[in-house]
């Protein structure tokens, strides 16, 4: 048994307003006591994170068996958030919902995107199934999830987070696009 880790990404914040978005969403958890606003060598990877807080069962599913043992890490640079060592199957089209292969024909494209959205911030790959160019963010994947933004929430090994409460961080962004990347490693 490994280490999981759940991300919670946002999708429309940008390099600007990660920081002021950061700091209003950790407030509002620390205000519902989800997670401690001081920080602790709690998360993988990062040096400091919020610990789970006296309330953070009202982030996690019911049929937990044991309780959160790290903590929050919270991300506020250009960020492409994995599910681990494995990458999907298939990018979807956020337009015309078709799923499109990545193999050897359609790869290159795009993860020539993922290399000009980690150096610049924006890349887009045009659908094979539309032609519609779409921006790297806005594209779905199976199996494996990724998302790519300035601003991610990881949950070091805690329970399933409930879709009420990525509803719930939703709002405290505003109502932004989320996200949701989980993997173990």
């Amino acid at each position: 048994m490994g280490d999981s880790y759940q991300t919670i990404v946002d999708l429309d914040a940008s390099a600007t307003d990660a920081e002021h978005l950061a700091r209003q969403v950790l407030a509002g958890l620390v205000e519902e006591g989800v997670v401690l606003a001081d920080r602790t060598d709690c998360v993988l990877g990062r040096p400091l994170g919020h610990p789970p807080g006296p309330n953070w069962e009202r982030a996690v599913t019911d049929d937990w068996d044991q309780e959160p043992w790290d903590g929050l890490a919270v991300h506020t640079s250009r960020t492409g958030f994995t599910s681990g060592a494995d990458l999907p199957g298939a990018a979807v089209c956020p337009h015309c919902v078709s799923a499109t292969p990545l193999d050897d024909r359609t790869w290159p494209g795009f993860h020539a995107a993922m290399r000009t959205w980690h150096d610049t911030g924006a890349a887009s790959v045009d659908c094979p199934g539309c032609t519609a160019a779409v921006a790297l963010p806005d594209w779905s994947w199976d199996e494996c999830p990724m998302a790519f933004g300035h601003l991610g929430f990881e949950f070091w090994n805690w329970p399933d987070l409930t879709d009420d409460f990525r509803a719930r961080l939703s709002e405290l962004l505003g109502g932004h696009r989320t996200a949701y990347v989980w993997g173990q490693i």
